[in-house]
């Protein structure tokens, strides 16, 4: 068969283990759309728990303020790490759901190879967030912050947030982009060497 029709196959077999597959095509499709419709609902909850967490800092940042009561500089510090650990747990699985099915295109001839790689890249990932968040993280205020929260400090815990966000952006684009040429070279290898075999 042309690799078209494994591809068509799969899809209508569906050789998910952990799925069970019915019989009739429309109760699958009708499936398929509920599954559509939990994905869709489960984003909206988190985008609206982020959001009203975003909307509750600024809210509680600006009434201490107003009312004249100095939030000590450990507390950002503290809420900015907290913040970075939550956006590597919840970004991680994210990036992860999306780039099974594109390994899974990328490494068709050999899909052990495929999940080894998303398992590695799972592993690189979170241990670049641990090491920028232990780079970054302040044991003392410096004489620009002072005791209090203040715009310097803010800057700088933005951009500790602004700077993983680049770094995982720019790492998963060339990891985008060299994954078809590793998949290549990986089927390359496969079929040079079941050559030499015979």
């Amino acid at each position: 068969m042309s690799s078209l029709e494994d591809r068509l196959h799969d899809a209508l077999t569906g050789d998910d283990p952990g799925r069970a597959l019915s019989p009739d095509l429309f109760e699958r499709v009708v499936g398929s759309i509920d599954d559509d419709r939990r994905r869709r609902r489960r984003l909206r909850h988190t985008a609206i728990a982020w959001g009203a967490a975003v909307v509750l800092a600024t809210t509680a940042v600006t009434t201490l303020q107003r009312e004249g009561i100095d939030m000590p500089w450990w507390v950002l510090e503290i809420a900015t790490t907290l913040g970075l650990i939550g956006i590597a747990l919840w970004l991680g699985p994210f990036i992860k759901r999306f780039g099974r099915a594109y390994a899974a295109d990328v490494f068709h001839d050999n899909p052990l190879t495929g999940k080894s790689y998303i398992v590695l890249t799972d592993i690189v990932y979170y241990l670049i967030f641990a090491a920028y968040i232990m780079f970054t993280v302040n044991f003392e205020t410096t004489y620009e912050w002072g005791p209090d929260v203040s715009a310097a400090q803010l800057k700088v815990e933005t951009a500790r947030v602004g700077g993983i966000l680049l770094i995982i952006g720019v790492l998963h684009g060339l990891n985008i982009v060299l994954m078809p040429v590793l998949g290549r070279l990986f089927s390359l290898n496969r079929r040079l060497s079941g050559t030499d075999q015979r």
